[in-house]
């Protein structure tokens, strides 16, 4: 597995493994927490050691708890994200919290569900209005002193929003969807995030699953599957971003490879700081997605694929309308 860097000293792999869908936003998971716990260990062996959580993954709690499970005996192997940001009470997520004295009492709680002394990266999950950027830096720089943290990362952030909280503390990684079908970081993020020397962790790579050539629009979505809710994956704009997904189909059949393989490749020929998280609950996906590394793309593939979704058009935004006022900003 490349090894690839974000910011100025984070070491990762250049695959990483998102966790979340391990305990929500899929449906019913057909393994249990041990196929889980081995799913997560099993990582380490083809070399995806960056995992990223979040406290309010389902539950909340529940997807750090089975990462801290998890990662016990490979503690030293792995490179760990999680996030803060929420205001949770009684179970449930109430709205966003980001004042300093919450971001420090969130952080001690993420570090005994981990179970591990230092957090290697510590996102903010959705910019808080209420809260000064500024506030919130300097809180993760105070928690990088303490020795809690080693890395700031802001999620789904603007641009403008990042220049201010990377002039008070140095912002390692932005965290935001980006995949062939979702290019809303290129005309602003990622140029600022080469500008300052940023890396960029895309979420949903692979299109929360579409772009695995998996999904039509027959796909039916169970009770608890985000993407039920998604407009994007209504069957009427499945249909219509169907000639998407066949295209990079046809590209990976003519290199032996899968569409996921060619998505994900895609990305990693964007720029060498750029470290996607593919989810997966399944060892035969973790392995397809680590085995991208070892797909090239030619200029002329590269090019025919940057343009792809203008060529072609994407039906359906990617979040519903209330989800996308949470991000940007």
């Amino acid at each position: 597995m490349h090894i690839r860097r974000l910011g100025q000293s984070m070491q990762v792999s250049a695959i990483g493994l998102g966790c979340m869908g391990m305990s929500q936003g899929y449906g019913p998971n057909p393994g249990s927490r041990e196929d889980m716990v081995d799913v997560i260990r099993s990582a380490v062996d083809v070399g995806v050691t960056f995992l990223d959580t979040a406290e309010v993954y389902y539950g909340p709690y529940v997807n750090e708890e089975l990462v801290g499970e998890a990662i016990g005996p490979i503690r030293d192997q792995v490179q760990l994200a999680t996030k803060f940001g929420w205001d949770i009470q009684d179970g449930k997520s109430v709205g966003l919290n980001s004042r300093p004295e919450h971001i420090k009492k969130v952080a001690d709680a993420c570090l005994q569900r981990l179970g591990v002394e230092t957090i290697d990266l510590f996102y903010q999950h959705r910019v808080d209005p209420k809260v000064p950027i500024e506030d919130v830096a300097g809180t993760i720089g105070e928690l990088v002193q303490a020795g809690k943290v080693k890395h700031f990362g802001l999620s789904e952030v603007g641009a403008d929003t990042l220049r201010k909280a990377h002039a008070t503390y140095p912002v390692t990684a932005v965290q935001s969807e980006y995949s062939l079908w979702t290019r809303d970081p290129e005309p602003e993020i990622l140029p600022t995030c080469a500008e300052l020397g940023i890396g960029f962790v895309p979420f949903s790579p692979l299109g929360r699953g579409f772009l695995t050539g998996a999904l039509d629009s027959s796909a039916s979505f169970s009770q608890g599957d985000m993407r039920a809710t998604i407009p994007r994956f209504q069957a009427e704009n499945l249909s219509a971003n169907q000639s998407l997904v066949n295209h990079v189909r046809d590209l990976a059949d003519g290199k032996g490879a899968t569409p996921a393989q060619v998505a994900l490749a895609w990305l990693l020929a964007q720029a060498p700081w750029i470290a996607p998280i593919p989810g997966t609950r399944k060892l035969s996906r973790l392995q397809e997605n680590a085995g991208a590394t070892e797909i090239g793309l030619s200029a002329d593939e590269r090019a025919d694929l940057d343009a792809l979704a203008a060529r072609v058009g994407v039906a359906g935004d990617r979040y519903s309308e209330a989800h996308m006022k949470l991000v940007g900003h």
